[in-house]
């Protein structure tokens, strides 16, 4: 074969390759990401519903609704309208993890896919950044052992820091981002492999 025919046709291949890896690493559409979810083989990661302001007040207090900032009422309707949405899609009942704040629980809730189990691995850590690798690894941690192929869909309502530093998503209030671990399961971490990150599959904006 003459060099240049050579060259040409490994060029070729390459790009072939180059644009196959881009393609299986692009954003699924809603379609599949629904299917996915149905199928448990990928998790959510939802910003709470809208919540006027960017912190809490001075006097916040975990487990006092009075010292927080709270889910309004458009912030309430957009969770309900959440659920409607994801009922639409198939998804009837879910594992659902929560923040212990209290606008995640109230969003959590209001989508009436089932019980919630607040989850400290969520919390905020707006205020204190010392606690984001341990509530981040937490979280890694929970959706690496939840994440299973015919189990119910895994829904986490958490906040806008927790969710961009688990993917660097800046998520809007109520959207949802789509994510499956990186690699491997609990064999890769038994052998002293570092957490799993998290692929980010796709987003689902919010209503």
């Amino acid at each position: 074969m003459k060099p240049v025919r050579t060259l040409t046709l490994l060029l070729g291949l390459l790009l072939f390759a180059t644009g196959t890896a881009r393609a299986q690493h692009g954003p699924l559409d809603e379609t599949e990401l629904w299917q996915l979810l149905r199928a448990g083989e990928a998790a959510v990661l939802m910003r709470h519903a809208r919540a006027p302001g960017t912190d809490d007040p001075a006097d916040f207090t975990l487990g006092d609704c009075t010292t927080q900032r709270n889910l309004s009422n458009a912030g309430r309707a957009q969770a309900k309208t959440i659920g409607k949405r994801l009922r639409a899609n198939g998804i009837d009942a879910a594992r659902v993890y929560s923040s212990q704040w209290c606008r995640c629980l109230d969003t959590a809730r209001l989508l009436g896919l089932g019980a919630v189990e607040p989850f400290h691995g969520l919390n905020s850590f707006f205020r204190d950044r010392g606690a984001e690798s341990e509530r981040t690894a937490a979280a890694l941690d929970l959706i690496q052992s939840q994440i299973r192929a015919g189990a119910p869909p895994l829904l986490l309502v958490t906040h806008q820091v927790n969710i961009t530093a688990l993917t660097d998503v800046l998520p809007a209030s109520g959207e949802m981002v789509i994510v499956r671990p990186a690699r491997g399961d609990a064999a890769a971490r038994a052998q002293g492999d570092r957490e799993p990150s998290l692929v980010v599959l796709g987003r689902i904006a919010a209503p």
